[in-house]
């Protein structure tokens, strides 16, 4: 009703602009035909259109566009019906009236909807005025920037922002979202100082491990609480709002560049084929069953030994997988009975191999499981894959494979050099393995012990003051596993770029600070010695000089392992012993071809 009587009387403007104020007799009859039928025809197309179901009091540019389109069919319509109904020589409203009727129209009906827009926004800001809020600084002014200063603005929270902090000299001094842009990250310190402001709020999700750091240690200095939007990969279908934002975590600190896939390429190998993944309920495994689906696999096969592991990722798979079918196999990997019968029945065609034992202390005491799963059940997956005409088999190996000192890494490297001898037998499989180091997040990573022991107040136990190690996020590492996965055609052993190893000492001393409690006052960290089979410091590869680059900045080939014909015998003869641990672990260390076994 509001948009028949504002058209109307837009028709009339434009006739009095053209005319007079009073409208002369000879033109009346046709003001009144022209002030009814052009509402109605803009009406009608804005009605058909869904114009009429648009909240505007939380519209954006995007829906007004979408008015202005549906209005300009609406004049589009009554020209028509005024050229080909009312006269086929002459139009009823003269061409200059029909002209500012249109712009007119278009004016009144937009600054309508923009008045009921700017209501909702002061009667927000005026309730956002009432509550307490925490002077506020967001860094980064870009589109995430602008949302979230937007979405505090007009909704109210405890935040109170006051500007950006942008590294973009263009944008300084600018306006944006209402707020101005106050300086560049080298002032931000200063700014945040003289402007009493007590949170900052990092709005850049596409922002590095590095730069998040260097924000969280400049700001440490003068008590500034930091906040962080996710990373795009956490936020993506959704949008950016106060609900996205969270407290600084420790993947956040290590953030790397976003990573470029062949996602074309990766989508050819694994697009409408079966896909077995072993090991699916870890954590390694259950990533790579959740971006397999991305890629519309013809039918995902689930397999692990823990049942719990595997049900938990049934809730989750049809979120993230929506329409791909998947079957849950329980199953034990060194079972070559059970595993023949999977390849039987189902036939895989691409074998994504992530189960194996993993934990270096419990490996240690127990040498026979670690050589049962984790070299026997690859050989077995291997070798039945290639028995029934798979295309590919990915094994998961570890940085803790090169130059072994654990029962666990140098059963990885009896793994690699088994899957070479797989190679030699079924030469028309592309047998490839993918080494990385640790992934944070993964089951019994230190990080969630570190947690526990922060949250009970302490002590922090860390092995050796020295001790370095590899990490990656789960993501980061499955992703240039597919992609890696896709490069292969048998033989290969690509591994990882890890980045700079990460002090296990101080990465405990930057949880305790993002916990809120001071390393070493608040929550000591004690030193308990390094551990059997542990070392300090982790290799990606045996010799760096012998390690070619690839189409991929962040992946790197090595050579699979050359392995005797009689391995696998000797494994199963080793398996079959009733040998002493301690004659085992000797044992394993002769089958991975090292000496650099030690007692402790």
């Amino acid at each position: 009703m509001v948009d028949l009587c504002t058209l109307a009387f837009a028709v009339y403007i434009s006739f009095a602009l053209r005319l007079t104020l009073l409208i002369s007799p000879n033109f009346r009859n046709d003001l009144i035909l022209a002030a009814i039928v052009f509402p109605v025809c803009v009406t009608f197309v804005m009605r058909n259109a869904g114009i009429y179901r648009i909240y505007w009091p939380q519209a954006s540019v995007e829906e007004y566009a979408r008015m202005t389109r549906a209005y300009l069919w609406g004049c589009a319509l009554f020209w028509c019906v005024n050229f080909f109904l009312f006269s086929l020589k002459s139009l009823v409203v003269p061409r200059t009236s029909l002209a500012i009727a249109f712009l007119g129209g278009l004016v009144f009906i937009g600054v309508i909807r923009a008045s009921w827009r700017l209501a909702e926004f002061y009667a927000s800001s005026a309730n956002a005025r009432q509550v307490e809020a925490k002077r506020t600084i967001i860094i980064g002014a870009g589109e995430a920037g602008a949302f979230l200063a937007r979405d505090l603005l007009r909704n109210g929270s405890s935040f109170s922002p006051i500007g950006f902090i942008d590294s973009d000299p263009q944008k300084r001094g600018k306006v944006i979202a209402g707020l101005p842009v106050l300086g560049g990250d080298d002032e931000l310190v200063r700014v945040c100082a003289e402007n009493g402001v007590r949170i900052a709020l990092i709005a850049i999700p596409s922002a590095s491990g590095t730069r998040v750091r260097k924000y969280l240690d400049s700001l440490a200095s003068i008590n500034v609480e930091v906040r962080v939007l996710p990373s795009m990969r956490e936020i993506a279908g959704g949008g950016v709002e106060v609900g996205s934002l969270r407290s600084v975590q420790l993947q956040d600190l290590l953030r790397r560049e976003p990573i470029h896939l062949d996602e074309a390429r990766i989508s050819s190998v694994i697009r409408g084929r079966k896909i077995l993944v072993t090991g699916a309920g870890g954590s390694i495994g259950a990533e790579i069953c959740a971006q397999i689906t991305k890629h519309k696999p013809g039918e995902l096969l689930l397999l692990g030994h823990g049942e719990q592991s595997i049900y938990n990722l049934m809730q989750n798979l049809p979120e993230l997988g929506a329409g791909v079918p998947y079957r849950p196999i329980i199953a034990d990997i060194a079972d070559a009975a059970a595993v023949e019968r999977v390849f039987a029945e189902h036939r895989p065609e691409i074998v994504f191999h992530a189960g194996a034992h993993k934990h270096v202390p419990l490996m240690e005491e127990n040498p026979r499981e670690a050589l049962r799963v984790n070299a026997f059940g690859t050989w077995t997956a291997a070798d039945i894959a290639g028995n029934y005409g798979a295309e590919r088999f990915i094994l998961i190996s570890t940085d803790k494979a090169v130059h072994p000192s654990s029962v666990m890494g140098a059963t990885k490297r009896v793994a690699e050099r088994l899957l070479r001898g797989a190679q030699a037998v079924h030469p028309s499989v592309g047998y490839i393995a993918v080494r990385f180091g640790n992934v944070l997040g993964s089951r019994g990573s230190v990080v969630p012990l570190f947690e526990k022991q922060i949250m009970r107040g302490g002590p922090v136990t860390v092995t050796h003051p020295d001790m370095r190690r590899y990490f990656m996020l789960i993501p980061e590492a499955v992703s240039l596993v597919l992609q890696a996965a896709s490069m292969g055609r048998g033989g290969e052993m690509y591994v990882l770029d890890m980045g700079e190893p990460v002090n296990i000492a101080e990465m405990a001393e930057t949880l305790i600070r993002l916990h809120g409690r001071e390393p070493h006052t608040e929550v000591k960290i004690e030193f308990t010695g390094v551990r059997r089979g542990e070392k300090l410091f982790e290799e990606l590869f045996y010799d760096p000089a012998h390690v070619d680059t690839t189409s991929h900045e962040k992946i790197f080939l090595s050579k699979l392992s050359e392995e005797n014909g009689g391995l696998i015998d000797e494994v199963r003869a080793i398996l079959n012993s009733n040998a002493e641990d301690e004659e085992l672990r000797s044992a394993i260390f002769s089958l991975a071809g090292t000496s650099d076994y030690r007692l402790g």
